[in-house]
């Protein structure tokens, strides 16, 4: 017979009027609006860039990856085994920011990767480039913050870079701040919870 957890778990116990039912007291969430981007390790050239994107990034996809699957076929039967990691392309939304200039800094820093209008690719990086460093040794951390907007955990990306960017339309009927998306790839992501 199949049990209810949320009767039997979350609700045991409770006399209105005495006490509250788990349920309610229980389930409280991380909010996806209470967050924090963090960038370490942009490229030097780009003055305060790290504390400038932190300040305009207003919006985060969806992060994680996929196992693909190794299938094995063997008579009538088929079997799944798991293969390599795939991560997928992270996309943040800039604040077209005046004073902070965070759309120039982010498409700086796209060009450092790739740049249309000389062809130049990774021209930061050693050994082929002229600065000093790697272009993927950078690190993007996304910070969840708890009701009292203290971290609570953290979603660690490794190797990032930008891939590609995109200025928000523009239109005289709207009412909105003008912004920037810059999608990002990266190697390996990790999660951590604050004190644990």
């Amino acid at each position: 017979m199949v049990d209810s957890y949320l009767k039997n778990e979350y609700r045991a116990n409770f006399e209105p009027g005495k006490s509250l039912p788990k349920i309610s007291t229980k389930l409280d969430s991380v909010r996806s609006y209470q967050f924090e981007v963090k960038f370490f390790g942009v490229p030097a050239e780009f003055i305060n860039t790290q504390q400038v994107l932190t300040a305009a990034a207003k919006q985060v996809s969806p992060v994680g990856g996929s196992v693909d699957d190794i299938v094995v076929d063997r008579i009538n039967d088929k079997m799944y085994y798991p293969g390599k990691y795939t991560p997928e392309n992270i996309t943040v939304t800039f604040d077209n920011l005046y004073i902070q200039r965070s759309s120039p800094a982010l498409w700086n820093w796209f060009k450092s990767i790739y740049d249309p209008v000389t062809g130049d690719m990774t021209q930061f990086a050693a050994p082929g480039g002229t600065g000093v460093g790697n272009f993927k040794a950078m690190k993007m951390t996304v910070v969840e913050l708890d009701n009292t907007s203290e971290p609570h955990a953290s979603i660690e990306l490794y190797g990032v870079y930008p891939t590609g960017v995109r200025f928000s339309e523009k239109n005289y009927s709207t009412n909105e701040f003008s912004t920037l998306e810059c999608t990002f790839r990266y190697d390996f992501a990790d999660y951590f919870k604050t004190g644990v």
